[in-house]
């Protein structure tokens, strides 16, 4: 009975550590605001070029496990101007881009950026670039100037 119940403590400890291994994969919904207002400093302080140059660097600073930064011109043409995961999607004009349920998604990040909040989250379906699934997620976006930057985290 010992017997059973050690193996049964041990492989609870088990699982509980491989679900929390798991979870420190995923970045949190903090972490994707905190990864946004840390790329807004930088933009202000070093200017486009340069920020956007950093931010779509895929092993940069501004690239976190499944966090990235990315960021479009708040002008409402859609054009990519900078993503940390994938950098084909550089300068193309994105406006009409849906996800897998027809989700408008640069659209939506238009709309809220350009809120009277200047920022808020928009839900959607997007490649992780960890598992390359598709998969839930919701970003971040704010506005900073004439400028989108957002990040997101899978749910």
């Amino acid at each position: 009975m010992k017997y059973l119940l050690k193996s049964f403590v041990l492989s609870l400890f088990a699982l509980l550590m491989t679900s929390t291994a798991m979870a420190a994969e995923k970045g949190s919904r903090d972490e994707a605001v905190a990864l946004v207002k840390k790329a807004a400093a930088y933009l202000k302080e070093n200017g486009k070029e340069k920020a956007f140059a950093e931010f779509s660097k895929t092993d940069g600073p501004f690239v976190d496990r499944d966090l990235y930064i990315f960021a479009y011109s708040a002008g409402g043409d859609g054009t990519n101007l900078a993503h940390g995961a994938n950098p084909k999607l550089i300068g193309k004009n994105l406006l009409d881009l849906r996800d897998a349920d027809g989700k408008a998604i640069v659209k939506n990040f238009i709309e809220v950026a350009n809120s009277k909040t200047g920022s808020g989250w928009v839900d959607y379906k997007w490649a992780n670039p960890l598992t390359k699934a598709v998969e839930a997620k919701t970003s971040y976006v704010e506005k900073v100037g004439d400028v989108i930057l957002g990040s997101g985290v899978y749910k």
